[in-house]
């Protein structure tokens, strides 16, 4: 398995961006990309330039197939007037007509996909309120719940505590694997799987997401339709046979939309899955390099809604309050916080991030990331709804967030519930997910 190896399948490629929106008010999209700190060969003006030459070329190959037509039905009148000089200049005509409209169509193939190309990396546009700022240190704290528990003891970080209970091998996996692996055993891979069960449940049958158990190997045009592809390509795991490893199952769940136009009254849609994950962490190379907090292969819940554009702000406030919850029934203490124009992902309009606090570490670390992403990815993967009454289709919008990440769940319950002897208490609403087990303890 490598990262790009393997011949390149083909995609169908939807509008990234609504182009005559640009060129109607290039000043509002590159205000927008402003914000995300982009703009020269991304503003407005840059993109018009290569979409006008395409359009100019479009307009030549109309003509052309215009007289084209033209010509072949005066051939036919040559011919009747037993005008043969004329009737062999027209084929003449034709004929060179047909080489510069193939030459032409050729050509325009290459504009279009030139705009395409320059449009597929630039990210989605920030709403009004979100705050500005270069990164992380211009995100805003929304809300905070629980504190950070008065140990009477110097508190462990996750992979001190692991080690020593015996549950939690990193070494062998580095042997097996490399690093940004470990190996799980005993009652802490049951308290993974624990986790899992715990969340899905609550999700469906508390807040009606619908449980998939989706692909974890997706092509170009699926990864393409979610903003993982083209930019993110280092990002991501690809097989030798064209298949790319999901970083996130938002990729399978959001795609569930792809090409299809629903019906108003099927919306909101709700999905969730748990899954294995894989991430080649391509710029993070230095960071988290010990323990569980970054690694290549995760399982983690997620949450998926495809809804109209009147509902979906509302639907992000939803989705955030059903990932906390979860944190709020295993007593984990947590921030929310509104990431910034810097901070923010490719895909996003708006953007939560949910970190939970670790004793271990004496900080607050991301453990959900839930989005707004608009008509970004809808456009992508042409994924519409027809309002009730109307003709015309217009383009959901999509949200995705972290329901949570279980593995960093798992590192939050070791370091808050545990104990001077270094064993760790099981949550209650664990307990019946691992036959009673109260306390993880060492054998």
């Amino acid at each position: 398995m490598g990262r790009h190896t393997g011949r390149r399948a083909s995609r169908r490629v939807f509008p990234v961006f609504d182009i005559k929106a640009i060129r109607d008010n290039p000043a509002a999209f590159d205000e927008a990309l402003k914000r995300r700190g982009l703009g020269g060969e991304f503003s407005a003006a840059a993109i018009l330039k290569v979409d006008e030459e395409r359009r100019a070329h479009v307009t030549k190959l109309q003509e052309a197939q215009a007289r084209r037509n033209a010509a072949s039905k005066e051939i036919g009148a040559a011919k009747k007037a037993k005008d043969d000089a004329k009737a062999d200049a027209l084929m003449a005509e034709v004929a060179s007509l047909k080489d510069f409209l193939a030459a032409g169509e050729a050509r325009e193939r290459e504009l279009t996909a030139d705009v395409e190309k320059l449009l597929a990396v630039i990210p989605n546009a920030p709403l009004p309120d979100v705050p500005a700022g270069a990164d992380e240190t211009g995100n805003v704290e929304v809300r905070r719940w629980g504190g950070p528990a008065m140990l009477t003891f110097k508190p462990k970080q996750h992979f001190e505590l692991g080690e020593a209970l015996g549950l939690m091998d990193f070494e062998t996996a580095g042997k097996v694997s490399g690093a940004r692996f470990v190996y799980l055993k005993g009652a802490l891979a049951r308290m993974e799987r624990a986790l899992a069960q715990f969340m899905l449940d609550v999700h469906t049958d508390e807040f009606g997401y619908t449980e998939v158990n989706p692909p974890l190997l997706v092509r170009d045009a699926a990864a393409y339709g979610t903003a993982n592809l083209p930019k993110f390509a280092e990002d991501l795991f690809k097989t030798t046979t064209d298949y790319w490893l999901i970083p996130t199952a938002e990729v399978s769940l959001t795609n569930l939309a792809r090409e299809q136009i629903l019906d108003e009254d099927a919306l909101p849609l709700r999905f969730t899955a748990g899954t294995p994950c894989f991430r080649a962490e391509a710029g993070s190379a230095g960071r988290d390099v010990r323990g569980m907090i970054r690694q290549h292969q995760f399982i983690k819940v997620e949450l998926v809604s495809i809804t109209t554009p009147e509902t979906s702000l509302a639907e992000h406030e939803r989705m955030t309050r059903c990932a906390e919850t979860i944190l709020e029934r295993l007593g984990l203490p947590y921030r929310t916080v509104l990431l910034c124009t810097g901070d923010m992902g490719f895909a996003s309009q708006k953007t939560y991030d949910i970190e939970v606090w670790l004793p271990g570490q004496d900080m607050y670390r991301e453990i959900s990331s839930c989005s707004v992403c608009g008509d970004f990815q809808a456009r992508r993967m042409s994924a519409r709804y027809r309002p009730k009454g109307a003709k015309d289709v217009r383009y959901v919008h999509t949200l995705n967030g972290s329901g949570l990440a279980v593995g960093r769940t798992l590192i939050a319950v070791m370091e808050n519930f545990q104990q001077a002897d270094g064993s760790i208490l099981v949550p209650e609403p664990l307990r019946p997910y691992m036959n009673g087990l109260e306390r993880i303890a060492k054998s």
